[in-house]
């Protein structure tokens, strides 16, 4: 884990041809909260408290899944039927043992609700947390720390030691210099605890990065299919609710992803 990030998901970039779209059934999780964030594309979330809502490039999904919630991810028709890019990144971060079980939300944040500013030659929206003085107005259960950050070419960008306790950065596009190191798209790099870090965007290209991390969570968490919880106990109840049908129902959807079997 870095912070309370215990699953890190690319989607993409892929180009998907007319007629054809993202279809992820409806599903369970609990004891997490869902991040979805795109470069491209769309996608309509769906879930069991009734929420409606598409994702675009820029915006934020944050859905606290607490003591359970079931939701769907699919291209709707007008999407569906000319196609296009999706390119976007999915985490899940752990809930403090003291909101675990705490009631399911969901909640959007536009592209134009979160702040971008210009800093050391780069581009940064933060998305959760607060970074260089700029503070996102996503709410979160525990100090996380998730900017998305776009270099120009033979830019650089600096992260202060004490930007985060745990830090790490996904590279995202393009290829990134660390005291003369080259990383390309694709590595996830663990920083040192309180080193300071300068990105150069290495050669004449642009790169882009994502800075994610916060406080240490409080103690270890067992993950179990779409399950995360400090109790394996409550995994397997969970695991024994999902098959008995106790999630509830999302609304206009008729399938599931069933239990796995291991």
């Amino acid at each position: 884990m870095v912070g309370p990030f215990i699953f890190f998901d690319q989607m993409g970039p892929a180009r998907i041809q007319p007629g054809h779209g993202i279809d992820v059934r409806p599903h369970p999780h609990i004891g997490l909260a869902t991040v979805t964030y795109l470069f491209e594309g769309e996608i309509l979330h769906r879930d069991t408290l009734g929420s409606v809502q598409k994702i675009r490039p820029g915006a934020i999904n944050w859905m606290t899944a607490g003591r359970g919630i079931a939701h769907s991810e699919r291209s709707d028709l007008t999407w569906r039927e000319k196609g296009g890019p999706v390119w976007g990144i999915q985490t899940w971060v752990a809930l403090p043992k003291a909101q675990e079980e705490t009631e399911p939300d969901f909640v959007h944040y536009a592209d134009a609700t979160l702040p971008v500013f210009d800093a050391d030659s780069a581009r940064l929206r933060v998305l959760t947390g607060t970074f260089a003085g700029v503070t996102s107005p996503v709410t979160t259960l525990h100090d996380t720390l998730y900017v998305d950050v776009q270099l120009g070419a033979a830019s650089r960008f600096q992260i202060p030691g004490d930007a985060a306790e745990d830090r790490a950065i996904y590279v995202v596009d393009g290829t990134i210099e660390i005291g003369g190191v080259k990383f390309e798209s694709g590595q996830m790099l663990l920083l040192r605890a309180g080193d300071e870090i300068i990105v150069d965007a290495a050669g004449a290209n642009a790169a882009r990065i994502l800075l994610l991390g916060g406080a240490t969570m409080d103690g270890p968490r067992h993950i179990w299919w779409n399950f995360v919880s400090s109790s394996q106990d409550r995994i397997n109840a969970a695991k024994a609710d999902w098959k008995a049908g106790k999630f509830g129902q999302v609304p206009g959807e008729t399938e599931f992803i069933p239990l796995p079997e291991s």
